[in-house]
């Protein structure tokens, strides 16, 4: 079993209201040379949860950290100019809480990062250190 000390938090990088699935990203994915969708767990406008990777497999959504951590996307991250954005719902931020919660529950020394953190990115266009203190 892997040690995960890590939940990393990242964007799609699309625009405010657009729907896109998991299927959508392991496509885009793939197109680059993955196996597969690199995050594990894709959360949607509608705040539904996809599972992408399983868990157990190493993700692909954050040089460096991928063996140690679960990477969580929400869809959206941009304004309608392509602008860093924090366009989360409602829906997105309760999911995501919730999800984090439980995650939380079985990785209990993990801590919670946006991608940012370890790549010159705005992913995932808000603070993620703010809102899971």
């Amino acid at each position: 079993m892997r040690s995960i000390n890590k939940i990393i938090i990242h964007c799609s990088a699309t625009p405010d209201g657009r729907v896109v699935s998991a299927a959508e990203i392991d496509k885009w994915h793939r197109q680059r040379g993955f196996a597969m969708i690199g995050y594990h767990y894709v959360i949607g406008l509608d705040g539904s949860v996809e599972k992408g990777r399983d868990e157990t497999q190493v993700g692909a959504h954050c040089e460096g950290q991928n063996s140690i951590s679960i990477g969580i996307c929400y869809i959206g991250g941009l304004d309608h100019n392509g602008k860093p954005m924090d366009t989360r719902t409602t829906k997105q931020i309760s999911a995501m809480h919730l999800l984090i919660r439980e995650l939380k529950k079985k990785y209990p020394q993990a801590t919670i990062h946006g991608h940012n953190e370890f790549a010159r990115k705005a992913c995932p266009c808000f603070n993620v250190k703010n809102e899971f203190k």
